[in-house]
């Protein structure tokens, strides 16, 4: 595909000579020596270079470069200048031209400024973009932040409309990340995603976008050592037609996600095997501490009866104090044990809407809610399921008591439900306007024994995704330093023939 090269000069001439020689070195030349035309044209057209006089009338060649750049940031410009004006020349470089060349031209000249302005905008135009994926890739676990910057680096690189990420998950694509303007066929994107897959290298199509001609889509797999996990699909507009450049930088962002998913599935599979054997140890270990603990509670509470009849007020106290503290110390051995030894499901059929509203009402007895508003936001449409309730009841109310915790008796909080009949799932989504998380803290919400609060023990979270793994669910955290956190459950409805997802329960 030919590189798009605009001319703009006044002399007819010079027009001529540059569009001969231009399309004899292969690029698609538009030569005008009208301003209006010139804009026309990069309104309608995405261009890789310009060449541009520096006097002409009515429009200086400074003046046309700031109006090119006002529609297309990124084109490079190469101001054109006879020996006398260099000065102005370099003034204009100054202001965003690349580089300048003199007149009369020599072929050599010509070709090779145009050729490292080219090469130059290229790298310049990618290597801001690869790194910026890189660093997130390089200092995040979190596979959707990483996706996410890959979403916007593509879109910034390549001009496009839209970028979607999508992730393969369960036979069906779910789209896990997205930059640009909203699409408005989402279907068609998973559409060309499909295809790419299925042929394993990346596709065009054409587009259509709502309210202009068709655009053009262009998708490309995601590749991991297992298989293929997805792909990664641009749209652009009618304008924008993608060239060579385009697919080999859709190439590297995909590889990039590629590897933040693969990363993911190896961390997951490390973190497996690791936690199985820290569970099957901290079991053991809180099994040879539960005993102690429940004499000593008894020791203890004997000791509080005898000094409530000496009327020895400061050593009662003290007594009450050495209780709290083993009670407490009692409610993690059972934490750990829990986590240790994951529960087998006990199905039945359940309602889930009387479950989180028991699970409201549990949390409301444990946290002061009085200045808490508390929203119910769920969907009338979502049948009963088959799913332990007694497990659920344990996760739910873990994750609302977290929510309450983080409100510190002020905002809202929000327990909504979502049925989607298609996928046969049901969403449950646990929402505060408390003060959120760091990027530190979300990165590491799940992992074990990782907690800021002063008396937590850093399981609530990972008992919470075992209970939703084990139904063959997914549970997902998003979190904004000063604008609250959401949890979201998603649980199928039926549990599955041949449960997968049952080994990484603590994963």
């Amino acid at each position: 595909m030919k590189q798009k090269v605009l001319v703009m000069d006044d002399d007819p001439a010079i027009l001529e000579v540059l569009e001969m020689r231009l399309s004899t070195m292969g690029f698609d030349v538009t030569a005008t020596s009208d301003p209006q035309t010139a804009l026309e044209a990069v309104e309608a057209t995405r261009f890789d270079l310009a060449l541009l006089d520096l006097r002409m009338e009515p429009m200086d060649g400074m003046r046309a470069m700031e109006a090119l750049h006002e529609r297309q940031p990124r084109l490079p410009v190469l101001i054109m200048t006879a020996h006398g004006t260099i000065q102005t020349a370099v003034e204009a470089v100054r202001r965003g031209a690349f580089d300048y060349l003199t007149k009369p031209f020599v072929r050599d000249e010509l070709r090779s400024k145009i050729a490292r302005t080219l090469a130059t905008r290229r790298w310049a135009r990618d290597r801001e973009r690869l790194l910026t994926v890189g660093q997130a890739l390089a200092s995040s676990g979190v596979v959707a932040r990483v996706l996410d910057a890959v979403a916007q680096a593509t879109v910034e690189a390549t001009d496009a409309d839209r970028c979607v990420v999508f992730q393969l998950e369960q036979g069906r694509l779910v789209p896990m990340a997205s930059a640009g303007s909203p699409p408005p066929s989402l279907e068609k994107l998973a559409a060309a995603a499909t295809a790419a897959m299925d042929k394993g290298v990346p596709i065009t199509a054409s587009g259509s976008l709502e309210g202009a001609e068709g655009g053009t889509i262009v998708a490309a797999p995601l590749v991991v050592q297992r298989g293929l996990a997805g792909a990664l699909v641009i749209e652009t507009a009618a304008r924008i037609e993608p060239v060579e450049d385009d697919l080999e930088i859709l190439a590297l962002f995909s590889s990039q996600a590629a590897i933040a998913i693969r990363n993911t599935h190896d961390l997951e599979s490390l973190k497996s095997g690791a936690v199985a054997a820290l569970g099957r140890m901290a079991t053991q270990v809180a099994h040879e501490v539960k005993n102690p603990l429940a004499g000593l509670r008894l020791y203890v509470r004997h000791l509080e009866q005898r000094l409530a009849k000496t009327g020895d007020a400061e050593a009662r106290e003290l007594a009450g104090k050495i209780a709290s503290t083993v009670d407490h110390l009692a409610s993690v051995v059972a934490e750990i044990t829990a986590f240790g030894r994951p529960p087998e499901l006990h199905r039945d059929t359940t309602a889930l809407h009387p479950l989180l509203d028991e699970c409201l009402e549990l949390a409301r007895a444990r946290r002061p809610t009085d200045g808490v508003e508390i929203v119910r936001a769920y969907d009338p449409a979502c049948p009963a399921a088959q799913l332990d309730e007694r497990e659920l009841r344990k996760a739910f109310l873990n994750l609302i008591l977290n929510a309450l915790e983080a409100l510190e008796g002020a905002g809202r909080l929000t327990v909504a439900t979502a049925y989607s009949p298609t996928a046969g799932t049901v969403t449950v989504t646990i929402e505060d306007t408390g003060s959120g998380m760091t990027e530190e803290t979300l990165s590491r919400a799940f992992d074990l024994f990782f907690t800021t609060k002063p008396d937590g023990t850093g399981l609530g979270m990972s008992i919470a995704r075992a209970v939703i793994n084990l139904h063959a669910g997914e549970l997902t955290v998003s979190s904004r330093l000063g604008y609250g956190t959401r949890v979201q459950a998603r649980l199928p409805l039926e549990p599955a023939s041949d449960p997968a997802r049952a080994p990484d329960a603590h994963a």
